[in-house]
């Protein structure tokens, strides 16, 4: 009887390891699916980085803010 084991349980292990391959393959075709539907970038450029230029950035709003309330404060 122990013989039977070791084999039932690499059966059980072949199984899981070709449904986790099956999962893979279905989860690979669903991205090159969204992939092939969703509109690529135009002309390649990211809509996150556009109009940013290389060296410092400007100051946001919320930064500027802060530094007059700090400089107010350090004059007073």
């Amino acid at each position: 009887m122990n013989k039977s084991r070791p084999s039932q349980q690499k059966r059980q292990r072949e199984r899981q390891r070709q449904e986790r391959q099956k999962e893979k393959l279905a989860k690979r075709q669903e991205v090159a699916a969204q992939k092939a539907t969703n509109p690529g970038r135009a002309g390649g450029i990211d809509p996150d980085l556009e109009g940013i230029q290389a060296g410092p950035q400007p100051l946001q709003d919320w930064q500027t803010d802060v530094e007059a309330e700090a400089e107010t404060e350090t004059e007073s």
